[in-house]
């Protein structure tokens, strides 16, 4: 059988075309995925933590992650017990105002939790005040202008029950730490002073330039995946390492006469308080705090229980701050139809269950000179 030339030719022509139209779809198909997914990316609302290594920063991520958005994380450490999932990670001092202009850029929604801070044992002896004070009044400084200038939309304050005046909280049974009672402004320490101060800049920004905020004062938010040694630990979790760590029978140490009072939130309901008042079209300022209020004591007795083991404390000198604090919620059911619900109960035996198996785990860890 004779096949001419010309039937090669086109036969090659034909796959050739055949092939030319596979490439062809592949590179259209390529085209649209690419497309689909800029186009997915870009749908997500842009967002920013500050202070995404942190405790509360940390579990705030998760939550935006897993509402969809695309986050931005920021903070001068990453998260000490594991990755938040943040699309991204920018690791610098946000005192540094180019570290705190690139934080900013391209986002929408700014969630500003950074701040120098910690429990009664770094914000009460005086020794950390001064960069207490200046570090964080600078990082709101840079943020929030920076933040302006870049057209973020709206801003998220965390500020702090530590700025209601000292002389509505000495009575531990009858704290007053309604909104309205802020002022005449007297905190009971150089932290307090400053979250009152950024509050203020919060608000004249709101104010001046038209900047959508939103301003939440937190009452001893505690929970999983925080400090919980080192010194800046807060009341629940040096609770729950001291018990973790005593021997049945054994003995641990309370500052004070114990009877000081507080109350405390867990994390999670905290992070869902922030959401519910970013969606709001409520500026704040409001609590997000839990009204069961304990005193120390009680919440030594509480970890006992929810540890079996039966202890003796002692009490002795140390930093107290207040005598009594207590979340007051009637604002915050008014304005947003919600307020904190989950039993003090609850939320210690999972951070006492957490922190007793990073206490064990701290265990075999090699000496340190």
């Amino acid at each position: 059988m004779c096949i001419s030339t010309a039937s090669f030719t086109d036969i090659g022509a034909r796959r050739l075309q055949a092939y030319d139209l596979t490439v062809l779809s592949v590179i259209i198909s390529a085209v649209f995925f690419t497309r689909r997914r800029s186009m997915e990316l870009m749908s997500k609302k842009r967002v920013l933590v500050a202070g995404a290594g942190g405790f509360i920063g940390g579990h705030l991520v998760r939550r935006l992650k897993a509402e969809g958005f695309w986050v931005r994380g920021a903070d001068i450490k990453r998260h000490e017990f594991g990755d938040t999932g943040a699309d991204e990670f920018l690791l610098g001092d946000l005192t540094d105002v180019n570290n705190a202009r690139a934080t900013v850029d391209g986002v929408e929604e700014v969630y500003q939790l950074a701040a120098d801070m910690g429990g009664a044992g770094y914000i009460f002896t005086g020794a950390h005040d001064s960069s207490v004070m200046h570090d964080s009044a600078m990082i709101n400084l840079h943020i929030l202008e920076e933040g302006r200038k870049a057209g973020v939309k709206k801003f998220f304050y965390s500020s702090s029950a530590c700025m209601y005046p000292e002389y509505n909280q000495l009575d531990p049974d009858n704290p007053k730490c309604s909104e309205d009672s802020a002022y005449p402004a007297a905190p009971d320490s150089e932290y307090g002073w400053e979250k009152l101060f950024s509050e203020r800049l919060y608000f004249a920004y709101h104010r001046n330039y038209k900047v959508d905020v939103r301003v939440a004062r937190f009452h001893n938010i505690f929970g999983t995946l925080g400090t919980w040694r080192g010194g800046k630990e807060k009341a629940p979790a040096a609770m729950c390492r001291k018990i973790a760590e005593a021997p049945d029978g054994g003995e641990i140490e309370i500052w004070g006469d114990g009877k000081q009072t507080r109350s405390f939130l867990i994390v999670e309901e905290c992070v869902e308080g922030i959401r519910r008042l970013m969606e709001s079209d409520f500026t704040g300022p409001v609590n997000i705090g839990s009204e069961e209020m304990v005193t120390i004591n009680k919440l030594a007795e509480m970890v006992m229980e929810i540890a079996g083991k039966k202890l003796k404390m002692k009490h002795i000198d140390g930093p107290l701050g207040v005598r009594g604090r207590n979340s007051d919620n009637k604002l915050i059911r008014e304005k947003l139809g919600w307020e904190p619900h989950a039993p003090l109960h609850d939320g210690l035996a999972k951070t006492y269950a957490w922190i007793s198996q990073q206490a064990e785990a701290a265990k075999l860890e090699p000496a340190t000179k």
